[in-house]
């Protein structure tokens, strides 16, 4: 299998923050943010693995900065890193004033997806070649990233096996 540039897998989305897309503070909802975010990263993700992808995790979501009615966001996403099946994307959340021309970053985000064939099994995916300073970066600290992210999903699972079926009620 061979490998692609990370630039094949970029996607772009650009969204106008209305009313309904905000809080009473006139800010956009970071679950709607959120949303966006899984969007784009699965666009990137399809592009790179060319089949469906299913989402394994989010690490933090930073909120940088507000994001505010009227302006618009730039979701800018890429395949950063790969690993037999699954890959990590990275996406970056430009918001712009209209009005005056200016950009904030305002969050960034990783994400893992994993890559589906017909049957809805793992498939293996080709490996990313990085390309800019930047995307060597992201690559470089990548598997330190995946390290985290499994000793955290391990974590979870433990919390879970531990204190999942307790109701909020009984404690």
């Amino acid at each position: 299998m061979e490998a692609k540039p990370i630039r094949k897998s970029r996607a772009v989305k650009s969204v106008i923050v209305g009313p309904p897309d905000a809080n009473n503070l006139g800010t956009m909802f970071g679950g709607y943010a959120m949303a966006l975010i899984d969007e784009i990263a699965g666009l990137s993700a399809m592009r790179h693995a060319r089949s469906a992808v299913t989402t394994a995790s989010t690490d933090s979501v930073d909120f940088l900065h507000p994001i505010k009615i009227g302006h618009t966001i730039c979701l800018e996403s890429f395949v950063t890193w790969t690993h037999n099946t699954s890959m990590e994307v990275f996406v970056k959340i430009v918001g712009e004033n209209m009005l005056t021309g200016e950009r904030t970053v305002c969050a960034t985000a990783f994400q893992t997806f994993v890559a589906l064939d017909e049957e809805g099994k793992q498939k293996k995916i080709p490996a990313v070649i990085p390309e800019t300073d930047y995307e060597k970066k992201l690559h470089e600290t990548a598997p330190e990233r995946a390290k985290q992210r499994l000793e955290r999903r391990c974590s979870s699972k433990k919390f879970a096996n531990e204190f999942g079926l307790i109701s909020l009620l009984d404690i």
